[in-house]
């Protein structure tokens, strides 16, 4: 059968912000639709872009392959492809060129391609997908290979006579356990590794235990997996993990579901699932306040090895909350916070500023809410339109010259908020200078109390204390005069 190269549009190196973290993580999505076509016959192979410079290299990799196919399968796991940054959309464009220059017949799937299919064929796409991917591709590929009609295909959209066709919705997949376990051989695993080593971290392997996401926050995009929630077994993910324990030595996880866990019982049964099979391992996840207060759901993630939480509190104002259609309290936030806390798990937050509305008061109660529940890490956005949510339809007459970031640091405001794009870059200077500040201090206490607690950790956190305190007032002053 003919043969089909995968790859994506994400290069680390072309999101400084990130590639400085050095965790890359594999594309996981174009994993699972290559092992997918892989069962059914089709040779298949892996250009993987994460770790490169540019998309240049894939001429070699043509020219030696020489597959019939070239399918641009983003990781819809990734929340970074969801954001659509120009860097990345520039950089696929210029894999569409050389694709067709070596006579592939080229396929794209991804959240940008699905939102702006007229630009990536004006590029020299053959085909967009559009929402979950896999069983359309292969049904795709089928019926090219046998030279039959593809046209009431659901989930493709094509030219015909220089139109444009978008063939109907493809329903999602319902059970994910159908789908092989994603084809990890075709990455280079070592060279992963290698980069994780200079972030002092121990090394990590992504894992989607679910798709979709059932609730309706009016800002987040969900082109590819939709409002539909599903899950596969913990049997699955288990059976996984010891897969991925055995053969590439990995014990640490980040499980990158939009919600992990939500599925009544299921992290209960994971955690049953892990005993039985005697597997040892740490990992993290992003879950909800509400959803963590449910049953003994925090004990559960204790007793099976979750070490991080991050959480989409995004706000101390009830208003706004309100406003982004979020549908948790405040109150929760802080009482998952300090149960998650209670149960030696950490507590991190993204933190999202600039939405509709918001004013100098709400702004204070979200850094005042990080001050007082101090979590251990913090991740913090601008609210950032994304086509297909109501929050875009509300904002995108302001959309103009720009409509999209060109990497995940871009932070420009892209419609017209309380404040100025330069405010809101500044602000995040300063949340994350009080943040450090407060920990500095609340370590600075307990080691007074108890010299005996005294690590390496605290003592640099203490340490630093002497550039967090003058570089936040500083920061503070350098706000006001934006206001």
């Amino acid at each position: 059968m003919s043969k089909i190269l995968f790859s994506h549009s994400y290069y680390y190196k072309l999101d400084p912000k990130q590639w400085k973290n050095k965790t890359p993580f594999p594309p996981l999505g174009t994993l699972y639709a290559a092992s997918l076509l892989r069962e059914k016959g089709y040779s298949v192979d892996l250009f993987d872009t994460n770790l490169l410079d540019n998309p240049s290299a894939i001429q070699f990799v043509l020219e030696e392959k020489c597959p019939k196919y070239l399918v641009i399968y983003d990781d819809g796991f990734n929340y970074l492809t969801k954001m659509c940054l120009t860097n990345m959309r520039e950089a696929c464009f210029e894999m569409i060129k050389i694709g067709k220059k070596n006579n592939c017949l080229v396929i794209v799937c991804s959240s940008d391609s699905t939102d702006h299919y007229q630009k990536y064929f004006e590029k020299g796409a053959d085909f967009i997908i559009q929402g979950e991917g896999e069983i359309t591709l292969l049904e795709l590929i089928n019926s090219l290979e046998v030279k039959q009609s593809f046209e009431t295909i659901p989930g493709i959209v094509f030219k015909k006579d220089h139109e444009i066709n978008i063939g109907k919705k493809r329903e999602v997949l319902q059970n994910l356990d159908e789908l092989p376990l994603p084809a990890w051989d075709l990455i280079d695993i070592k060279a992963y590794k290698n980069i994780w080593k200079q972030s002092g971290q121990k090394f990590t392997l992504n894992i989607a235990t679910t798709r979709g996401c059932p609730y309706k926050c009016n800002w987040c995009a969900k082109p590819i997996y939709g409002n539909r929630y599903n899950a596969h077994s913990p049997e699955y993910i288990v059976r996984e993990i010891a897969f991925l324990q055995e053969k590439y030595g990995v014990s640490r996880f980040w499980m990158c579901d939009d919600i992990f866990g939500l599925k009544p019982n299921w992290v209960q049964e994971f955690n049953t699932e892990l005993q039985k099979a005697n597997l040892k391992i740490n990992y993290y996840i992003q879950s909800r306040v509400d959803l963590l207060l449910k049953e003994d759901t925090i004990e559960a993630l204790a007793k099976s090895g979750c070490e991080e939480v991050w959480v989409g509190a995004e706000s101390a104002s009830q208003k706004i909350l309100d406003a982004m259609d979020k549908g948790t309290k405040v109150e929760e936030i802080y009482e998952a916070s300090q149960l998650l806390k209670s149960k030696k798990i950490r507590v991190a937050f993204f933190l999202q500023f600039g939405y509709l509305g918001e004013t100098k008061e709400e702004i204070h109660k979200t850094i005042t809410m990080v001050k007082e529940l101090r979590p251990d890490n913090i991740g913090i956005s601008v609210s950032y339109p994304l086509p297909g949510t109501p929050f875009y339809e509300k904002v995108k007459d302001d959309l103009k010259l720009k409509a999209n970031w060109t990497d995940s640091d871009d932070f420009e405001m892209m419609f017209q908020g309380t404040y100025s794009t330069q405010f809101y870059r500044k602000l995040q200077r300063y949340v994350h200078k009080e943040f450090r500040k407060s920990q500095g201090i609340h370590n600075l206490k307990n080691i007074l109390k108890n010299p005996l607690r005294l690590n390496f950790t605290k003592i640099k956190s203490i340490a630093k204390l002497a550039y967090y305190i003058p570089s936040a007032i500083v920061t503070s002053f350098q706000l006001k005069k934006l206001n």
